[in-house]
C-alpha cells in the first residue's frame, strides 16, 4: 500500500502495479425516459458482462431517484481512512449545512473488497444564515465543501454531493462493489456503471468512477492528455482537482459549464468534444460562428485525447464521444429505456428486444431526458422534450 500523491501522513486505499497495462475500461449508462423505477440489477449484469474490460482496480454505480424519501436533502456520500478524518470532516459539514439524518452506508463483507474505507452518507439542508454569511447560492456551498474535505482533510473524500442519488465506489470488480454496498437495494429511474482498468494513476478509492459533483456525475474510458490545462483552467473558477484522475476534470467541467454558465447541454458538448478546425469551416455560417465562438472561448476547457463518458444527472443522461470516436460506445433503446455501453453484447444483455441498435457519431451528443423531473440545465429551451436526440448540436 503506497500513500496519496498529494498528501503524505496516512495510506489512501490504493493499491498499484508494478508495471503500466494499457487497455480500455467498461462503461455503461441506462435511462428510463417514463420516469419508472429499475432495480440496480440491470446496472450489475450489464457491468459482469464486461468483466474483462477491468482489472479489479476500481468499480462503481450511482442511481438517480433511489433517495425518494427526502428527494430534496443533498445527501454527501464520504469515505474515511479513520475515525480522525470523519471528525474533521463532520466539523466541516456541520458549519455549513443542517444534518437531517448521518449513517454510515449499508455494507456486507465481500471476499474481493480488502480492508475497506469507513463509508457515510449525510443527509443535509442549507444552513440559511451561514449563507448569508459567506453570500454564495446552496450549490455553490455544497461545491465549497466538497473542495474543502477532499483537499483539506487528510483520508476523507467525498464521493458524491447531489440529492435523491449517489455513487457507490471503490476498489474492486464492479459486482464486487455492488454486493459490499448491497446495491440489489436500490432502485432508481437512471443508472451508470464503470470497470476501471487504470493506466496513468493507480487504482484506489478515491479515484474510482463514478466521478460526482451535485447531481452531476461522470463514468469514463479513455485518457485526457488534456488534463493540465482543464485543471489550470478549473482551478480559475475555485475548483480544486485533488483526487490524481484526469476524470475529475469533466465532472467539473459539466458543472462549470451547465450549471454556472448555463449553457444550452448540446453547446456544452460542443464545447468538450469541439470538431476539428477543417470540419468546422465546412459549416454553414450560423453553425460555423457558433463553433469558432466556442473554440475560443472554451479552448481550454476542451476535452483531447481518446475518450467515451457517460454523464448523468436529474433530468436524464449524455453520452458523449470525442470527435473521432477513439473510444467505442454503443446505444440501443427498446420502448423508454435508452441505453449506452461500451460493447454491443452489453445491450443484448440487459435489453431483451431492443429497438434500435445504433453506434453514435463522434463528437455528437446523445440524450436521455426523463418526463416529469425537472429540466436542470438553463439554457435549453425545450424542457419537455422526452426524446432520445442523435442529431449534432
Amino acid at each position: 500500500m503506497t500513500l496519496h500523491p498529494l498528501r503524505g501522513k496516512r495510506p489512501a486505499y490504493r493499491e498499484e502495479a508494478p508495471y503500466k497495462i494499457h487497455g480500455g475500461c467498461g462503461l455503461m449508462g441506462i435511462c428510463d425516459e417514463s420516469g419508472a423505477l429499475m432495480g440496480a440489477e440491470v446496472a450489475i449484469r450489464a457491468m459482469a458482462a464486461q468483466h474483462d474490460r477491468g482489472n479489479g482496480l476500481g468499480g462503481g454505480f450511482a442511481g438517480y431517484g433511489i433517495y425518494p424519501e427526502l428527494p430534496d436533502h443533498t445527501c454527501l456520500h464520504v469515505m474515511y481512512h479513520d475515525e480522525q478524518a470523519r471528525a474533521e470532516a463532520e466539523g466541516m459539514i456541520g458549519s455549513a449545512f443542517c444534518v437531517e439524518h448521518a449513517e454510515p452506508i449499508p455494507t456486507r463483507p465481500v471476499e474481493g473488497i480488502i480492508d475497506p474505507p469507513l463509508v457515510w452518507r449525510y443527509f443535509v439542508t442549507p444552513d440559511e444564515r451561514r449563507l448569508v454569511e459567506v453570500g454564495v447560492p446552496a450549490d455553490d456551498m455544497v461545491v465549497r465543501i466538497v473542495m474543502g474535505i477532499n483537499s483539506g482533510v487528510d483520508g476523507a473524500f467525498v464521493a458524491s454531493s447531489g440529492k435523491n442519488m449517489g455513487a457507490f465506489k471503490g476498489v474492486g470488480y464492479p459486482e464486487e462493489i455492488a454486493d459490499f454496498f448491497r446495491l440489489e437495494e436500490y432502485q432508481g429511474h437512471t443508472w451508470l456503471g464503470h470497470h476501471r482498468f487504470p493506466t496513468n494513476t493507480p487504482g484506489w478509492w478515491g479515484g474510482a468512477h463514478p466521478f460526482a459533483l451535485l447531481d452531476w456525475s461522470v463514468v469514463h474510458n479513455g485518457e485526457l492528455s488534456s488534463y493540465g490545462i482543464n485543471r489550470r483552467y478549473l482551478e480559475q473558477f475555485g475548483y480544486r482537482c485533488t483526487l490524481g484522475t484526469d476524470t475529475e476534470v469533466a465532472a467539473y467541467l459539466f458543472d462549470l459549464l451547465l450549471r454556472r454558465h448555463e449553457l444550452p447541454l448540446k453547446v456544452a458538448c460542443g464545447a468538450l468534444a469541439s470538431p476539428l478546425w477543417s470540419d468546422i469551416d465546412r459549416r454553414s455560417e450560423p453553425e460555423r460562428e457558433l463553433a469558432q465562438a466556442l473554440r475560443v472561448v472554451y479552448g481550454s476547457a476542451m476535452l483531447n485525447g481518446p475518450f467515451a463518458l457517460v454523464l448523468g444527472f436529474n433530468g436524464g443522461m449524455v453520452a458523449l464521444n470525442d470527435r473521432i470516436k477513439l473510444r467505442p460506445l454503443v446505444a440501443a433503446r427498446q420502448g423508454s429505456l435508452l441505453m449506452v455501453a461500451s460493447e454491443e453484447s452489453v445491450l443484448r444483455e440487459v435489453l431483451d428486444a431492443p429497438d434500435l441498435v445504433w453506434s453514435p457519431k463522434a463528437g455528437e451528443p446523445l440524450i436521455a431526458r426523463v418526463a416529469g423531473l425537472p429540466w436542470p440545465i438553463t439554457g435549453d429551451r425545450d424542457e419537455g422534450s422526452t426524446t432520445a436526440e442523435v442529431t449534432a448540436w
